[in-house]
C-alpha cells in the first residue's frame, strides 16, 4: 500500500504552487508518471498537473535507459506545465530543475546534495536521483513540458541496478543523509513546490537566473571524465558549465569543448581513468 496521499500532499503545498495546481494524482502503481502526463490532457496555460507514485513499473531515463524504483523505496514524481510560448534555452530547464529540487530538500533539512550534469542529484559519490524533461508543442505557440524526478528514499541493502539501468554509478538514498528523514508526503510536497517554482521563474528569466548557483553545485567540475555524444568520444577534465548550460570539457591540448548532449562517465574514487 502506498504511503503517498494526494490530499495530504496538496494540503502541504505552498500558496504559489497551490494557486496554479490543476490536478494532483497519487498512484499505488503506474508504468511511468512522465508518460501518463505527456499523453494526457495538458493543463491550461500557466497551470500544473502532477502525477506521483512510490511504485513505478516502467520508469524511463535519458537515451532510452530504464529507471528502477522497487515498490516503497523511492518517490517518482512528474510535473506538467503549459508554457504560453517556448521559453529561452529550454534544454537547460533540467539543470534549473535540479537546483529547485535541492532547495526543496534543504528546506526539509536534507543537505549535502550536488548536481551532476545534466540531470543527476548526487550526494557524496552516489546517485540520489535523476530528472527527465520532455516536451511537445500544443496549439499555437503553447508548449507542454513535463519534468519527472526519481528520488531514492530508502533502498534495500541488496538493491540490484539491473542490466541497462540508468544508474551507472553507486547509488545512495535519503535515509543515508538524515537520521530522521521527513515523511514521504512531506518530501513529495516539497519536490512539487520546488519544480513549480522553477517552471514559473524560468518562463520569465530562463537559465541566466540559475547559472551562477549551478556552478556552485557542480559535482563534475575538476573531475576526469569521458563523454559519449554519439558522434564522438571526448576525454578530458570537466571545466564547469557555459552560460547556456552546456558542459565544458578541457582536453589534453588545453582546448575547451562544449557538450550539449551526451553520456558522462567519471573516473572512479581510486583515480582509474574512465
Amino acid at each position: 500500500m502506498s504511503e503517498l496521499d494526494a490530499g495530504a500532499i496538496s494540503a502541504s503545498l505552498g500558496e504559489p504552487a497551490l494557486r496554479r495546481l490543476e490536478r494532483l494524482e497519487a498512484f499505488a502503481e503506474i508504468g511511468s508518471t512522465n508518460s501518463y502526463l505527456m499523453h494526457g490532457e495538458p493543463p491550461a496555460t500557466g497551470r500544473f498537473r502532477v502525477a506521483l507514485t512510490d511504485n513505478q513499473t516502467a520508469g524511463r531515463g535519458r537515451h532510452g535507459r530504464t529507471w528502477r524504483s522497487p515498490p516503497g523505496t523511492g518517490i517518482c514524481l512528474s510535473v506538467a506545465y503549459t508554457f504560453a510560448a517556448q521559453p529561452r534555452n529550454l534544454p537547460a530547464l533540467t539543470l534549473a530543475a535540479g537546483l529547485g529540487l535541492i532547495d526543496a530538500l534543504e528546506r526539509l533539512g536534507i543537505s549535502g546534495i550536488a548536481l551532476k550534469w545534466p540531470n543527476d542529484l548526487v550526494a557524496g559519490d552516489g546517485k540520489l536521483g535523476g530528472i527527465l524533461t520532455e516536451s511537445h508543442t500544443l496549439g499555437g505557440s503553447a508548449i507542454l513540458v513535463v519534468s519527472g524526478v526519481g528520488l531514492n528514499v530508502k533502498l534495500p541493502d541488496d538493491f540490484d541496478l539491473g542490466a541497462g539501468a540508468e544508474r551507472a554509478q553507486p547509488v545512495c538514498d535519503l535515509a543515508s543523509l538524515s537520521s530522521d528523514p521527513p515523511s514521504a508526503n512531506a518530501i513529495a510536497a516539497g519536490l512539487v513546490d520546488g519544480l513549480c517554482g522553477v517552471f514559473v521563474d524560468y518562463e520569465t528569466n530562463g537559465f541566466a537566473a540559475y547559472v551562477g548557483r549551478w556552478r556552485e553545485r557542480d559535482w563534475l567540475r575538476g573531475r576526469e571524465l569521458r563523454v559519449d555524444t554519439r558522434q564522438r568520444l571526448l576525454s578530458g577534465v570537466a571545466a564547469g558549465v557555459a552560460d547556456d548550460g552546456a558542459l565544458l570539457v578541457k582536453v589534453d591540448d588545453g582546448a575547451v569543448h562544449r557538450v550539449t548532449s551526451g553520456t558522462v562517465t567519471v573516473a572512479d574514487a581510486h583515480g582509474t581513468k574512465p
